[in-house]
């Protein structure tokens, strides 16, 4: 096979990002990465779409490739299993979110609103000096919603469907869409490829998401009610499926006014509960860890049943 599914070694892989986490570290494939994405900005940057999507090309083109060739050169199954175990611990970021989740509770819980803006960038890009307790938690709800998709779901649907590669090619295309996919007057056109294409990688995956909020929250009705009713009313076409879900499994409403680098945007509600308070992010915590768990033993049967599928 050219693109093989390891399912031994996806579940490795999350038993190490469960163990090791995604440490802060230059060195980490992710950041070198980044690194390699940012040079090649300088090199091809143009106010144009063109240059955009070559940009995209080369980069995730790029990881893709080497997932690719990592199918044609490694033939051991055990080494198969180890690279798979490698490129998902590299790719997975759920401890890291749930941590993140956990500190800014703990700052806010001791009352430490300066502790909990310094933090809050390290999960979402919104401007984060003028918000008080109440806005701090929401943005944290609604971060730990989003990114369980991006950062847990989203990649190990796509290690399960496409191996390597997949986890690979989606890793660089959700950090592309993170680093130039927003909108700024620089990557308005330079970033509408990487925005467009991370669109489409997590178009199942949001959804996986937000069934899987669903079947682990804490009110599977609420959570079915509002992804129904308030899934399609954010500004993404994704994020609403998993931050809709989540508030109704949490009891809690969603959106409103938010604030990035001078940028204000007034988005719709989700949701029929009161504002999330301090409370509310340990909870998030929770369901975040609960939809991982369930992710990967999804992702887990679904790459074992389509190895035996291919292997007939």
């Amino acid at each position: 096979m050219l693109i093989w599914c390891d399912p031994l070694g996806l579940a490795l892989g999350v038993a190490l990002d469960r163990l090791v986490a995604d440490p802060q570290s230059s060195a980490h494939p992710v950041a070198l990465f980044g690194r390699a994405a940012g040079r090649l900005e300088k090199a091809l940057y143009a106010d144009d779409r063109p240059r955009g999507v070559l940009h995209v090309a080369v980069c995730v083109g790029g990881v893709a490739a080497l997932g690719v060739l990592a199918g044609q050169t490694v033939r051991n199954r055990a080494a198969r299993t180890a690279v798979t175990a490698v490129a998902t611990w590299a790719v997975l970021g759920g401890t890291t979110l749930a941590r993140e989740g956990d500190y800014l509770a703990d700052a806010l819980e001791h009352d430490d609103l300066e502790r909990a803006r310094a933090r809050l960038p390290h999960l979402c890009g919104r401007d984060p000096r003028h918000l008080e307790a109440p806005e701090l938690a929401r943005a944290t709800v609604e971060s730990l919603a989003e990114n369980t998709s991006d950062a847990v779901v989203a990649p190990l649907f796509w290690g399960a469907v496409a191996g390597v590669p997949g986890l690979l090619a989606y890793r660089a295309i959700n950090t592309l869409d993170a680093m130039i996919g927003h909108r700024s007057a620089r990557y308005e056109r330079f970033g509408w490829a990487a925005a467009r294409l991370d669109d489409v990688a997590n178009y199942v995956p949001a959804r996986l998401t937000g069934v899987l909020t669903v079947l682990t929250g804490p009110d599977a009705g609420g959570a079915r009610a509002m992804l129904k009713r308030d899934g399609h009313r954010h500004p993404s076409p994704n994020a609403g499926r998993c931050e809709a879900a989540f508030a109704g499994a949490l009891g809690v409403t969603l959106g409103g006014r938010n604030v990035y680098e001078g940028r204000t945007e007034d988005r719709p509600t989700m949701g029929d509960g009161p504002r999330p308070e301090v409370k509310d992010i340990r909870r998030a915590v929770r369901l975040t860890r609960a939809v991982s768990l369930a992710a990967a033993g999804v992702t887990v049967l679904t790459a074992w049943s389509l190895r035996r599928a291919t292997a007939r």
